[in-house]
């Protein structure tokens, strides 16, 4: 293998790497943020109008450090995992939520 083979091999590892946190940023990023609005909205106190507006909020908040992350973290695929684990935790409370109280 020459030089210029590892060098292009690099060039789309790099392409490839990028390209995973453009994923998790932007269409995961939004997944997860989206299931914690929803997960906040149903346990927070208060008033449904009000822990509505607030867990937007928040969740507006967490979309933007969401997408931060995908590219602070060391690789692609950790900033996938972890953006997949956080949402997978938000969607287990507001399932658990919906089953117990037996509304949306």
């Amino acid at each position: 293998m020459t030089a210029g083979d590892l060098h292009a091999r690099a060039r789309w590892a790099r392409r490839g790497d990028i390209g995973l946190r453009v994923i998790a940023a932007v269409p995961l990023g939004y997944a997860t943020a989206s299931l914690w609005a929803m997960a906040l909205a149903r346990i927070l106190p208060g008033e449904r109008t009000e822990a509505t507006v607030t867990a937007t909020l928040i969740a507006l908040a967490l979309c933007a450090v969401a997408a931060m992350w995908a590219f602070a973290a060391r690789s692609g695929w950790r900033a996938l995992w972890t953006l997949g684990v956080a949402a997978g935790i938000a969607a287990a409370i507001a399932w658990v939520s919906i089953d117990a109280t037996g509304r949306l």
